[in-house]
């Protein structure tokens, strides 16, 4: 039941946005009473803690994994973060957009506990940046958080327009995001 309040919540708060959306919406729509869902969350706002969390938890997992991969090189696991991320938007699309757009409706204890995971992300970017000019694979004059945060930009911004069903698939957005990261858009000489 738990697991059913939180995928509705998910479905209406991208729908509605999580101010429109209200308790009574959620019971309404799965047809339990607010005491079910008071049993499992003690509040609306709890309810989207737990979605922020299960979605940020998950990718620094899935992002430790990959930096602990020493069979690669930086390259590939820059390629496999990036696609981690954009992959994620097509496995948990949902979760992402209200991910994405619903922060602004944490108070400041629960931004307290998600902002500083959310730091994380970018933390593991930049070690494996450092690590990458530090074996040669990247320039040596890269400024670490600038292309961090381009990364990072170009990447959470998918969840706006990338449609898993389109023309490109997301291992393809992945190659063309690295290869303009390491190689950038001006023709060769």
């Amino acid at each position: 039941m738990k697991h059913k309040l939180t995928v509705k919540s998910i479905e209406l708060f991208e729908k509605n946005g999580f101010s429109e959306t209200s308790i009574q919406d959620i019971v309404d729509a799965i047809g339990v009473t607010k005491g079910t869902f008071y049993y499992y969350f003690k509040s609306k706002e709890a309810l989207l803690m737990e979605i922020h969390s299960s979605y940020i938890d998950g990718m620094i997992k899935q992002q430790k994994e990959i930096l602990e991969d020493v069979s690669k090189s930086c390259k590939q696991k820059l390629y496999d973060m990036v696609y981690m991320l954009i992959h994620n938007v097509e496995l948990e699309g949902h979760s992402a957009r209200v991910f994405f757009r619903e922060m602004k409706n944490l108070k400041e204890e629960n931004l307290a506990e998600i902002l500083p995971k959310r730091d994380q992300i970018r933390y593991y970017f930049q070690d494996l940046l450092k690590q990458g000019v530090e074996t040669g694979e990247f320039r040596k004059d890269l400024n670490i958080d600038i292309v961090t945060f381009a990364i990072l930009g170009i990447t959470n911004w998918t969840y706006q327009w990338y449609k898993p069903n389109g023309l490109v698939s997301d291992k393809e957005v992945a190659s063309i995001f690295v290869d303009m990261v390491l190689n950038g858009i001006e023709e060769s000489v």
